[in-house]
């Protein structure tokens, strides 16, 4: 062996990726590092936006609508049927109705029926109790000394709304306890006695007395300050 002969392993080290050689080389304009200003930012999203103009999926006239009362069928093909048979999970003796689709895992759901398609070979003799069914399916069906009943499916009962349970529970009628009427309470305060009459009048002659005497005062006063300016007159 020479020096000139040694090698890496196949796949060790690979070639430098050279970027920004235009769109078709998938590393063209920015060349892997990503765009600058809003478009760098996250939760913006400029899909459609044309700069300000209308953008053209609202130039463009609607057309179209949305059924809203339209039904939701699980679409079974004659040949699931016939290998779910196969399998042993359906029973070929007894009526192919919606439940026993479900019991035996070819639909999930129930949802508004079951719709019988014609695709795949039936080779067993089956009478089937569905909602729906194409005219190839049914010739099929026939065709094996079959038959088909359509059995229309009530109606889908309305999600229940929960209603929110509270801890305290209100106790019933019966249990509650009369309420005391206002006569019946005893009475806290202790009584209080009337005070006698003449009590009540003694206030009233203390009063007057006070007010005789202070009209005295003022009597012998007044001759006094009359004097005082007479002399400051003078």
């Amino acid at each position: 062996m020479r020096l000139n002969d040694l090698r890496d392993n196949p796949g060790a080290t690979r070639a430098r990726k050279r970027v920004g050689r235009g769109p078709g080389s998938g590393k063209g304009t920015t060349a892997g590092r990503g765009d600058k200003g809003q478009k760098s930012r996250s939760g913006v999203a400029l899909k459609g936006f044309e700069g300000g103009q209308m953008p053209i999926h609202r130039r463009l006239a609607k057309r179209g609508f949305n059924a809203p009362f339209s039904k939701d069928f699980n679409e079974v093909n004659l040949g699931r049927v016939q290998s779910a048979i196969e399998k042993g999970t359906l029973d070929a003796k007894k009526a192919v109705t919606v439940e026993a689709l479900l019991a035996a895992g070819v639909i999930r759901r129930v949802r508004d029926g079951v719709r019988l398609l014609g695709n795949g070979e039936l080779k067993t003799k089956l009478a089937f109790e569905i909602t729906g069914v194409t005219k190839g399916a049914q010739k099929a069906v026939e065709a094996a000394g079959g038959s088909v009943t359509l059995v229309p499916l009530p109606k889908r009962a309305p999600k229940e709304k929960k209603v929110a349970t509270t801890a305290k529970t209100e106790a019933p009628a019966a249990e509650k306890k009369p309420a005391k009427s206002a006569s019946a309470k005893p009475s806290t305060k202790p009584a209080e006695q009337k005070k006698p009459a003449a009590a009540k009048a003694k206030p009233a002659a203390q009063k007057s007395a006070k007010t005789s005497a202070k009209t005295a005062k003022t009597a012998k006063t007044a001759p006094k300050a009359s004097a005082k300016t007479s002399k400051k007159d003078n």
